[in-house]
């Protein structure tokens, strides 16, 4: 297993409405995870779309994904090294697991624990959440031990894990080289997507093949050189979707301290973060919605004007249908 290689979101305007508090904004999800229609997964045969009314959600105006939104009420799984706890740019953890693999048995379990970070490199994926999306409650899942070192089959357990608890959003700076761990990988990755838990997934820093960045079904991040660190821009070449800040960034380390440093890895929970903050706004959002918010704020997409209604009379149509 590889690990790769940070963020903010910008502070912009939010369309007026009620405020929600963080339980309301939790049901709001909860309903919509279980709207009417969930199950017709094959097909609508014998049913007409009064059979499948959907809630819709207003969404984001273009170039203000977020508005003002914080992260309240949204759930961010870090899937990494640890956390360091009460570290000073993190702050309070809701909860923290660790993955272990039986040295006899070979079963692996997800548990409870009070260990914080074993390296750095989740405590400062956290730090950049925190920043991005202030009031999002943190989750961490340890995969990796010291020097980064992890395996495989540890990534997917704990990967499932975290899809299994139906967190919002899932921030994984990390992939894996080994194409057996692909498949299942992917059918992890579309089962996210479809019970509406994000994967955001940094790709890798090198040009070799990894996983799960590389499936649709994530969000998959890489890393800009410009220097606003609240500036997030995507990218009309995939397989990598969006650029986050990752260039000599500062994020928060061990012993309660702070690096610079560079690479995907921490432009991705800038992205994560962002996705907390517009779930925040407009929990009904799916993956795919989210998808397309980001697009359409991301700083290099252009917004052509609309036409110009044709005069009246005038379809608009200039298709020649006569016959030769």
């Amino acid at each position: 297993m590889t690990t790769t290689e940070p963020a903010r979101a910008p502070a912009q305007t939010q369309a007026p409405g009620p405020a929600r508090t963080q339980a309301q904004a939790e049901s709001v999800r909860t309903r919509a995870r279980t709207a009417p229609g969930q199950g017709l997964t094959w097909s609508l045969r014998g049913r007409g779309p009064d059979d499948v009314p959907v809630l819709a959600d207003a969404g984001p105006p273009l170039g203000r994904p977020a508005g003002p939104a914080t992260g309240r009420g949204v759930r961010v799984c870090v899937v990494d090294s640890g956390v360091e706890r009460d570290h000073p740019l993190v702050g309070p953890l809701a909860a923290s697991w660790v993955v272990v693999k039986d040295g006899e048995s070979g079963g692996i379990t997800v548990e409870p624990t009070t260990t914080g970070d074993t390296c750095g490199h989740g405590t400062a994926c956290a730090g950049i959440i925190r920043r991005t999306a202030p009031e999002c409650e943190i989750h961490s899942v340890r995969v990796l031990g010291e020097r980064f070192s992890g395996t495989g089959d540890i990534l997917m357990a704990g990967l499932r894990w975290a899809v299994e608890q139906r967190f919002d959003v899932v921030n994984l700076s990390l992939s894996t080289t080994r194409t057996r761990f692909a498949q299942e990988l992917h059918s992890l990755a579309d089962s996210a997507y479809f019970a509406r838990t994000v994967i955001v997934a940094s790709a890798h820093n090198t040009p070799v093949e990894s996983f799960p960045w590389r499936f649709a079904s994530v969000i998959s991040v890489g890393s800009h050189q410009e220097d606003d660190p609240e500036l997030h821009l995507y990218n009309p070449d995939p397989p990598v979707e969006f650029f986050g800040p990752g260039q000599n960034v500062t994020v928060p380390w061990l012993g309660g301290r702070t690096i610079r440093t560079t690479g995907n890895s921490f432009a991705t929970p800038y992205v994560a973060g962002l996705c907390a903050r517009v779930l925040s706004a407009h929990p009904r959002m799916t993956a795919f919605q989210l998808k397309n918010a980001l697009y359409l704020s991301a700083a290099n997409v252009r917004h052509a004007p609309r036409p110009s209604s044709p005069p009246a009379g005038d379809t608009g149509d200039t298709r020649d249908d006569s016959e030769n």
